[in-house]
């Protein structure tokens, strides 16, 4: 009995060193980190997709300018000369810009829901494109696990594969052009957010 089991333990004894010899290629996994807003900002494909919704909206948001600017006049006048106006002229200048603000909320409100949609649906794409760009590399160099966004509470700068991934992006680019989002020959100015509602 003694030696059975002096035997089963010696078998055990071998086992153990068996799996304890491929125990480090577990432990020691090749980890890398990214940064997805680095990515969304500073790559040209991220870029492109700014410098078309820019190109896109900015028409409209000028005429929101011009709008709200146009109802500031109004109001203005009206503070101005009202003193000095019939009823008559006082109350069809005041439904003119009752008229004026409600049509400008209801063209703000369109812009906004137009852009986030837009946004949302470019974003997306564009976040379509930079995963798969982050899985090839990862792939490429042999990583185990990538970490992305909020999961990452602290890595040291060595882990941080985001300055490859954004060569990569730049190297597809320049190799890619046709595959931009075309812009227009002017750039447009950048678009600043529409004027506030004025104060009736």
């Amino acid at each position: 009995m003694n030696c059975s089991h002096s035997s089963r333990v010696a078998g055990w004894i071998v086992a153990a060193a068996g799996l304890l010899a491929v125990v480090p290629a577990w432990a020691d996994p090749k980890i890398g980190v990214v940064d997805p807003q680095r990515l969304l900002q500073e790559s040209p494909q991220g870029k492109a997709v700014q410098d078309s919704m820019r190109a896109e909206f900015a028409p409209r948001e000028r005429t929101l300018q011009a709008q709200a600017q146009a109802l500031k006049g109004k109001q203005d006048k009206l503070q101005k000369d009202g003193a000095t106006m019939t009823d008559e002229q006082r109350l069809r200048a005041e439904k003119e810009l009752r008229d004026g603000e409600r049509d400008f909320e209801r063209a703000r409100g369109e812009f906004q829901d137009d852009i986030t949609a837009r946004r949302n649906e470019e974003m997306s794409r564009l976040q379509r494109t930079l995963g798969e760009e982050v899985r090839n590399y990862a792939k490429a160099q042999n990583f185990d696990v990538i970490l992305s966004g909020e999961a990452v509470i602290y890595a040291t700068p060595a882990y941080d594969i985001t300055p490859a991934i954004l060569t990569a992006l730049q190297a597809h680019a320049a190799a890619a052009p046709a595959a931009k989002p075309a812009t227009p020959a002017a750039t447009p100015a950048p678009a600043t957010a529409p004027a506030p509602k004025p104060n009736k």
